[in-house]
C-alpha cells in the first residue's frame, strides 16, 4: 500500500500536477499577467520539487502477516477431575491450541464442526474493528451447522495483550473448546518493562463433572446450577507444571475462562508484578495475590528469586462456600525438591478487600500500547458524556421458570441474527424500544433487547447489581474505562468519586454484590455488539443484550461489508 507523507496535504499523481500547471497558465493568460521565461521555469521547478518531496515520503508497506489455522471441533473423553466425561476438543486438544500473533496480524481460522449441534466460537476481547460479522455470537452470526465448516477472517487490529476464545453457543463452554489468544507488540513499539525471559499462558476454569447437556437441561427446566465441582489450570487438576531458570523473570498470562466463579491467583514465595490487563499496560504495582473475575485476563511478571525447588501455584474461588482450590507447580530448572505445604493464604469472601484492590489497578499513562502514542493521550475524563445508560440485573420467574433479566427484559435470541436483520432491513426481528436506558419496575418479560446508539458517542454505563452474588459484565468490540466501584444504589453524586485520569480500560468488569460499577466508552466501532453476563448460566437464561452502534453512512471507512462466506438463517435465509 502506498501512503502519502505527512507534509503533503493531498496526494496527486504526476499528471495532476501537470494539469495544475496548465490551469495556472490559463489563469495567468486570462488575467493578462505577463510571466517571463525565467518565472515559468521557476514555477515548473516549484511543482517538480513538490512532486519529489511527496515521492520521497512514499513508502511501500508489506501487508500485515497472515496466520492460518484449521480447527476440527469434536467430542472426546476427558477426565480433568478424575471422572471420565464428554469434552469438546479442538484438533484433539483440551484446552484448545493457543493463538500466538502480533498486532495487526490477519487471523484466518477454518472451524470444522464435527459436533451434533450448531457451534460458534467468540474471540473474548478481540475488538473486531469495523467487522462485528466475525464476532462469533448468535446476534451477529448464524451458527455453524453440524458436519460443516465456516472460516473466520479478522485482524488483531491495534491491539496487544492477553485474551482467550471460547464457544458462545448453548452450554458448550462448560465442556471445553476454549484456549488462549495472545497478541505480542510489534518490534517497533517499546514495552514498559524489561523483555521477559519467557512466558506462560494459564487458563483457569471452574469445572463440572456433569455433562454439559445435562447442565443445559437443568437450566431449561428452570433450576439454577450448583457450585462447580472443582477448578482446572490448563485443563488439569493438581498436575500442571511450569519450569523456569533461577534468577530469570517470566510473564504469566492468566485468564479466568470459567463459567461461574471469580478466582484468586497467587504463587507460593513469589510476588506478582502486574503489567497488563486485557490489552492495557498498567502501573506496575506488586501483589501477593490477584482477584480475576469470570471472563477477565491479566499478565504479571514473576522473578524466580527463591531457592531452587518447586513452589505451588494456587487458584481458589472467591465468594463461594465451600472454597474450591487447585494447584499447579512452578519448578526451578534442575529442582528435585517437591513443593511443600502450607499453601499461601488467599482471600475468601472479603468483598471490600477485593474492591480496594480493584481500585489500585490503573492505567500506565506514559507507556505505549499497540501504537506509538502514549496510552494517556486519550483524555477520557475531559470528554462530555452524550448518554448515560443504567443497567440493573435481576433474577426472575417467567412462566414459572428461572430467568435473568436486564432492566426487566430477559433476552431471547431470535432465529435471525440481529446483524443480518439490521444489514438487510428485515422487519420483526428486534425493536430499539424494547429495553430502556434505566431500570424499570414491574415483572420481567421475555424480549430481544437492543440499545441503539450513534457512532462516536461517548457513553457512561452504570452496572447496578442489587443481588447478593457478584456479577461480571463483558462488552464485545470495545474496552471501556472503569471509573468507579461502589456499594449500594448508584446516584449521580458518585461521579465526584470517579477516576477520570487513569482508570483501566478493559472488556470485562466485575460488579460487587449489592453494588455498582461505572464505565465510560467511546463508541467508535460500528456494528452490533453483545453486552453480556460472563457468568454463563445467567447469560444463557437472559442476562444479555446488544448495543447497535450506527450511523447512516455506508462506507468501508466505518464498517466492512458482509463477508462473502456469510451464513444465512432465519428470515435472512434465501427462499428456495
Amino acid at each position: 500500500m502506498i501512503r502519502s507523507c505527512s507534509t503533503c496535504t493531498t496526494t496527486l499523481p504526476a499528471s495532476s500536477f501537470v494539469e495544475e500547471i496548465h490551469i495556472l497558465a490559463r489563469l495567468v493568460k486570462l488575467e493578462g499577467i505577463y510571466i517571463s521565461d525565467t518565472m515559468k521555469q521557476a514555477i515548473f521547478l516549484h511543482f517538480f520539487l513538490g512532486i519529489l518531496a511527496c515521492l520521497s515520503g512514499f513508502r511501500v508497506d508489506a501487508e500485515d502477516a497472515y496466520r492460518y489455522f484449521t480447527w476440527e471441533v469434536t467430542y472426546g473423553t476427558i477426565s480433568p477431575l478424575g471422572v471420565p466425561q464428554q469434552g469438546i476438543l479442538i484438533n484433539g486438544l483440551f484446552p484448545g491450541p493457543n493463538v500466538e500473533c502480533v498486532t495487526n496480524d490477519n487471523i484466518i481460522v477454518n472451524v470444522i464442526n464435527k459436533l451434533d449441534e450448531p457451534f460458534l466460537i467468540t474471540w473474548n476481547g478481540i475488538q473486531q474493528r469495523k467487522t462485528s460479522w466475525q464476532d462469533g455470537v448468535l446476534g451477529t452470526n448464524c451458527p455453524i451447522p453440524p458436519n460443516s465448516n465456516w472460516t473466520y477472517k479478522f485482524q488483531a487490529k491495534d491491539q496487544i495483550g492477553t485474551y482467550n476464545y471460547f464457544p458462545s453457543t448453548k452450554l458448550h463452554k462448560a465442556a471445553g473448546g476454549f484456549g488462549g489468544f495472545n497478541i505480542a507488540q510489534r518490534s517497533v513499539i517499546s514495552i514498559p518493562y524489561p523483555q521477559p525471559d519467557g512466558e506462560f499462558t494459564l487458563l483457569v476454569a471452574d469445572w463440572y463433572e456433569t455433562n454439559f447437556k445435562v447442565l443445559q437441561q437443568k437450566l431449561d427446566s428452570g433450576n439454577p446450577l450448583p457450585l462447580p465441582d472443582g477448578l482446572l489450570i490448563n485443563g488439569l487438576h493438581q498436575a500442571a507444571t511450569f519450569t523456569g531458570e533461577p534468577g530469570k523473570t517470566y510473564k504469566f498470562r492468566v485468564s479466568n475462562v470459567g463459567i461461574a466463579t471469580s478466582i484468586n491467583f497467587r504463587i507460593q514465595g513469589h510476588v506478582l508484578k502486574l503489567i497488563e490487563v486485557e490489552g492495557a499496560h498498567t502501573l506496575q504495582e506488586t501483589y501477593e495475590c490477584l482477584d480475576i473475575h469470570v471472563g477477565q485476563s491479566v499478565a504479571v511478571l514473576v522473578t524466580l528469586h527463591g531457592s531452587p525447588k518447586d513452589y505451588f501455584i494456587v487458584a481458589s474461588t472467591r465468594f463461594t462456600k465451600p472454597i474450591l482450590t487447585n494447584t499447579a507447580i512452578l519448578r526451578y530448572a534442575g529442582s528435585n525438591i517437591a513443593a511443600s505445604q502450607p499453601l499461601p493464604i488467599g482471600p475468601t469472601y472479603q468483598i471490600h478487600w477485593s474492591m480496594k484492590q480493584a481500585r489500585t489497578i490503573r492505567l500506565n499513562l506514559t507507556a505505549n500500547a499497540a501504537r506509538p502514542n502514549p496510552q494517556g493521550s486519550f483524555h477520557y475524563g475531559t470528554i462530555a458524556v452524550a448518554r448515560t445508560i443504567i443497567l440493573a440485573n435481576t433474577q426472575a420467574k417467567i412462566n414459572g421458570k428461572l430467568r435473568y433479566a436486564v432492566n426487566s427484559i430477559s433476552y431471547e435470541d431470535p432465529a435471525t441474527p440481529l446483524k443480518l436483520a439490521d444489514w438487510f432491513n428485515i422487519n420483526g426481528v428486534f425493536d430499539l424500544n424494547t429495553i430502556k436506558d434505566k431500570p424499570t419496575f414491574g415483572p420481567a418479560i421475555l424480549g430481544t433487547s437492543v440499545i441503539g446508539t450513534t457512532l462516536h458517542d461517548f457513553v457512561e454505563i452504570i452496572f447496578q447489581n442489587n443481588e447478593t452474588a457478584i456479577q461480571s459484565w463483558h462488552l464485545d468490540g470495545y474496552s471501556s474505562f472503569v471509573v468507579g466501584y461502589g456499594s449500594g444504589l448508584w446516584t449521580p453524586e458518585y461521579r465526584k468519586r470517579y477516576n477520570l485520569n487513569d482508570g483501566i480500560p478493559r472488556h470485562t468488569a466485575q460488579v460487587y454484590p449489592s453494588g455498582w460499577t461505572a464505565v465510560m466508552v467511546s463508541l467508535d466501532n460500528k456494528g452490533m455488539w453483545n453486552l453480556r453476563s460472563a457468568i454463563w448460566s445467567r447469560n444463557y437464561l437472559g442476562q444479555q443484550l446488544y448495543v447497535r452502534v450506527w450511523n447512516n453512512e455506508k462506507s468501508l471507512f466505518t464498517e466492512s461489508d458482509i463477508p462473502p462466506n456469510a451464513l444465512f438463517c432465519g428470515k435472512a435465509k434465501p427462499s428456495s
